[in-house]
């Protein structure tokens, strides 16, 4: 395995470590967290939503959708300009409805309110929007890094026209951004302490998601869950470490979880992930996770070629 698959796997299957992990203490505060868990530190399931162990929630089974629609849309979808082409918007949001359709286990509210509004009417996109500051275009953003890397302008417009079937606000659109431009970096094998400098830069350049003093709000709002994550992420360097104590502050903690678990795992690679939380994931997630991977990889090497 090269380094590179290495880490996208690590990245994939971190996030969705993070999300069954989290999952399980989503909307408890940390007081709560600890009375009940004392340290909560495995995949057990259960948490308001009654999972199964090792089961995932909306963050990972929708990544999973765009996953599958740009596997099915492929690098011709790319016209080599400013543009994404619309069928593979349109295949996305097809994707969308698909998941919406098979009474997935949680749907956040933005991004219900956006799926139906294609439903209804086909848009690829709706007005902007004070109330779409969610984090749910964020969350599944994974496979657009995967299938563009080394083409940050095919990522950029991408991520934006993913994000936008859902989620129009620009808090989401920078966070989206930043995120996945910060996992490609780390894809790329960017350390521990450059990765420390840059999140500086970019907090310095978008100052609203500051995080110094952390002010300990982890919820589905964009601004408060990129907060955590870069709060945890630039704190501990080992990836359990890092998980752990950002699902044990609570709130939105599989979204928090996951993206600590995608960032942490493009640095640490699938290889040096905790064995006892990987070996409790559903199978065929991690199956499933492991053939986007392949396959979201050789779409960004095809891109990079044409």
């Amino acid at each position: 395995m090269s380094d590179l698959h290495d880490r996208a796997l690590g990245a994939y299957l971190g996030f969705a470590i993070g999300d069954a992990l989290g999952a399980t203490v989503e909307f408890m505060r940390p007081r709560e967290i600890a009375a009940r868990y004392g340290v909560h530190r495995e995949i057990i399931g259960g948490g308001w939503l009654k999972l199964a162990r090792g089961q995932v929630t909306d963050d990972t089974t929708m990544s999973l959708a765009l996953g599958d629609a740009l596997l099915q849309g492929g690098c011709s979808a790319f016209p080599g300009d400013a543009r994404v082409d619309d069928r593979l918007i349109r295949g996305i949001g097809d994707a969308y409805v698909r998941w919406f359709k098979s009474k997935p286990v949680d749907c956040g509210n933005t991004c219900r309110r956006g799926i139906m509004r294609y439903m209804r009417d086909g848009t690829l996109a709706g007005a902007p929007n004070p109330g779409d500051g969610g984090n749910g275009a964020l969350m599944r953003n994974l496979p657009a890094v995967l299938a563009t890397l080394g083409d940050d302008t095919a990522f950029a417009r991408l991520s934006i026209a993913q994000s936008h079937l859902t989620h129009h606000h620009p808090l989401s659109d920078a966070a989206t951004l930043g995120l996945g431009r910060l996992s490609a970096l780390l894809l790329g094998g960017m350390g521990h302490s450059a990765c420390q400098r840059w999140v500086n830069q970019w907090v310095t350049d978008n100052p609203g998601f500051c995080f110094t003093p952390y002010r300990g709000y982890a919820t589905a709002y964009v601004v408060d869950t990129v907060q955590t994550v870069l709060h945890y992420f630039t704190l501990h360097e080992d990836f359990e470490a890092a998980l752990v104590a950002t699902v044990n502050q609570g709130d939105d903690a599989d979204t928090t979880g996951a993206l600590v678990g995608m960032l942490a795992g493009a640095r640490c690679g699938a290889a040096q992930l905790p064995q006892r939380w990987l070996s409790r994931l559903q199978p065929d997630v991690v199956q499933a996770i492991t053939d986007q991977t392949n396959g979201l990889l050789a779409l960004a090497q095809n891109l990079n070629e044409t």
